[in-house]
């Protein structure tokens, strides 16, 4: 099954990131680099998305990732990039996801199959 991931980025994370000294942000995006790398046999290209209420989000803070149905992105969010995977389903994007080393929010959307 395909799914698009959409890396969501908060104010307050850009902040953070702003924040950082140079080489604690270049840390934080190898973390990024790695685990792409650690995924790459998984990600694909993009192609057109299923409604948004199709969604499911995990959403990183206070110890546990949390994870509800639909998008619900507050105005505040941003889409700060994308990548789409091929999966066996929707348990095993879940797995890859709660593993993201960067922004505190994403979305997983099924691929709209033609």
């Amino acid at each position: 099954m395909k799914y698009v991931l959409m890396f969501v980025e908060t104010k307050e994370y850009a902040k953070e990131l702003e924040a950082m000294a140079p080489d604690e942000r270049d840390r934080a995006y190898q973390r990024v680099m790695q685990w792409f790398d650690d995924h790459r046999d998984k990600i694909r290209s993009g192609s057109k998305l299923q409604a948004a209420e199709s969604a499911t989000t995990v959403r990183f803070g206070g110890g546990v990732p949390m994870t509800t149905d639909g998008p619900f992105i507050e105005g505040k969010e941003v889409i700060s990039g994308f990548s789409e995977i091929e999966v066996a389903d929707l348990d095993e994007a879940l797995r890859m996801v709660k593993t993201w080393p960067a922004c505190p929010i994403v979305e997983i959307r099924p691929v709209q199959q033609l």
